[in-house]
């Protein structure tokens, strides 16, 4: 397996020859046709092919090729990295992550084997002139319209940069930063930039902001596969994110300077944006159709001016789609997954693994299996969790025992089935959230949630509450009367199967809470589920997958779930709104055909 590519060309080569790539040569537009190409790529198994559109026209001009859903399979994902698993690339990591100090000579020559690698997987200046640089525009010959940048969904703000790779560095020059934040174009030499409140360029930016200074920023489109991914990455603050490339590479990643900043990028990438961020400057930016599945709302951004554009004579333009997932984005959020666990279990060594559903879109479920040791242990995890790093952001921590796999669903649900006890195995808290996350009443923080399916051991009692017994056609037709009774019109449907109640609703002037309460009361659900959910109208309730992915984003925890007396949780997992105490814009599901 070849372990460096040189740059996103000769990963596509790569991918070519693997037959894990697709050539498109009909005519296509960056407005919408790529996107909805690869839309229907990406929902195939295992996450369809890599897609390279040959023939972009632009309105009445012929652009560059563009790329997308290159990192969108495990196969390519490992491939990306030099790797024939992601779990290789943990194995690896968790080989230094134990490496004890040396207790004499042999084991420092050892030691020495293994670390003197790390001195070559540092950046490095390239030699000679950079690939990037072959064609430099500024002053008035810099025209974003060049580049074929995407339209993604329908009701999109304007057109996105949605794989960029935006380095900055600290007010005092000691620190770099790469990471992945989108860029709206707004006109020719001028873009939004995505500052998420929570990431390492908005703490930079406040660093500037703070001393009045104006910040240096450069953007990279299409370097080598494994910068993309490290840009990604959640590294801890201040750790260089080039490093970690370097480290897939096994040799440092070439960086040229820039032309018109004092900044470097990395040599080999197809395209440059150079330029600046003022910090007193805020544009109206977005929505855009985000990786939840749904559209994040328009906000206030800093502006991104562009002082030079450069890339190589015959570029490729690198795109990625987001939207309901999976696609592209959750292989790469599933790499993460698998490469920082042996960091995570550095810090709690109990945890033996964990899983990151894609219906959560990557930060509001985490399925965690550990070595459970004492009272309250899966407790006192979950705590930790919500402590470290973007795991602060996850809504919803499971804790399983360390013989029960953290991905096999369908046993973590009969273990909710059979032995979850509502009034002793949930807790509630509040804390921080993904700026993405619309559930809450208020933006950044909510409520969350943490479940304990773990065996009870000493001192921790025994659970109450009952397996749910069999349903019979009678008792279904007992709930369908109800649900007619109670509701009329606004009850469309309901799924009882597999001890879940799935119910299409529309509130009508109700709120969530009042029709959670009417469900309860009746005591119809008590013997025959452990769970009751209502949904929009429209919603696939057959689709698990889309109901958990609808639960997952949907849901305020300590608002949305009510636990009853005889052991069921209702789950409002609908649009929310003033009636139920939202008065936050709730935004709507992504669609080619809204």
């Amino acid at each position: 397996m070849k372990k460096c590519y040189k740059d996103i060309q000769e990963f596509i080569a790569a991918l070519d020859a693997a037959g894990e790539l697709t050539r498109h040569t009909e005519k296509v537009s960056p407005e919408i046709e790529i996107s909805k190409i690869t839309d229907e790529e990406s929902k195939k198994p295992d996450g369809g092919k890599a897609l390279l559109f040959e023939n972009v026209w632009d309105g009445e001009k012929q652009s560059f090729p563009v790329a997308t859903n290159l990192f969108g399979s495990s196969k390519r994902m490992a491939m990306a990295l030099g790797l024939k698993s992601l779990d290789e690339a943990g194995a690896e990591i968790e080989e230094l992550v134990n490496t004890t100090p040396p207790r004499s000579m042999h084991d420092f020559f050892e030691l020495a084997k293994k670390a003197l690698p790390l001195t070559r997987i540092m950046p490095k200046r390239a030699k000679g002139s950079a690939p990037c640089q072959e064609v430099v525009k500024q002053g008035k010959d810099i025209d974003l319209s060049e580049i074929p940048v995407l339209k993604c969904w329908p009701h999109d703000g304007g057109r996105f940069v949605t794989l960029p790779l935006v380095f900055t560095k600290s007010a005092d020059g000691k620190k770099r930063n790469v990471g992945m934040y989108r860029l709206q174009i707004f006109d020719r030499s001028t873009t939004g930039m995505h500052w998420h409140v929570h990431k390492d360029g908005s703490h930079f930016f406040r660093e500037y902001s703070d001393l009045k200074m104006r910040m240096p920023v450069a953007v990279a489109i299409g370097a080598d596969p494994a910068t993309v991914y490290a840009a990604t990455a959640p590294m801890p603050r201040g750790i260089d994110e080039m490093i970690l490339a370097g480290f897939f590479r096994k040799k440092g990643v070439p960086m040229a300077k820039c032309v018109t900043q004092d900044l470097e990028v990395p040599a080999d990438a197809e395209f440059v944006l150079e330029g600046y961020v003022d910090y007193d400057e805020r544009r109206l930016e977005g929505p855009f159709g985000d990786h939840t599945g749904y559209y994040s709302l328009a906000d206030m951004y800093p502006v991104f001016h562009l002082t030079a554009i450069t890339h190589k004579k015959k570029p490729v333009y690198c795109a990625t789609l987001v939207g309901p997932p999976p696609m592209e984005d959750c292989y790469l959020a599933k790499a993460t997954e698998r490469i920082f666990l042996p960091l995570l279990k550095s810090v709690m060594p109990e945890i033996q693994d964990y899983f990151l559903p894609w219906e959560g879109v990557f930060h509001n479920i985490v399925i965690v299996s550990i070595e459970k040791e004492y009272p309250a242990h899966a407790q006192k995890l979950i705590s930790g969790l919500w402590g470290q790093g973007q795991m602060s952001f996850c809504k919803c921590i499971v804790v399983v025992d360390r013989d029960i796999s953290p991905s096999d669903l369908p046993r973590i649900w009969k273990l909710f089935v059979e032995q979850f006890d509502p009034a002793e195995d949930i807790f509630f808290s509040h804390g921080v959230l993904d700026v993405l996350d619309h559930s809450a009443p208020k933006a950044f923080m909510g409520s969350k949630i943490g479940i304990d399916l773990t065996r009870r051991v000493k001192g921790e009692g025994i659970r109450k509450a009952k397996a749910p017994q069999s349903l019979s056609l009678e008792n279904v037709s007992r709930i369908e009367k109800f649900m007619h009774e109670s509701f009329g019109d606004s009850f469309i449907g309901l799924n009882p199967e597999n001890k879940f109640c799935a119910m299409l609703v529309r509130k009508d002037g109700k709120s969530g809470a009042e029709i959670l309460k009417t469900l309860e009361e009746s005591g119809l659900f008590d013997r025959s589920f452990r769970a009751v959910g209502i949904f929009d109208e429209g919603v696939d309730i057959s689709n698990y997958s889309k109901v958990l992915w609808k639960i997952f984003n949907n849901v305020d925890p300590s608002r949305d779930i009510r636990k009853s007396p005889g052991g069921v949780c209702f789950i409002d997992a609908c649009k929310k709104g003033i009636l139920d105490g939202h008065h936050r814009e709730w935004p709507d599901d992504l669609s080619f055909d809204k």
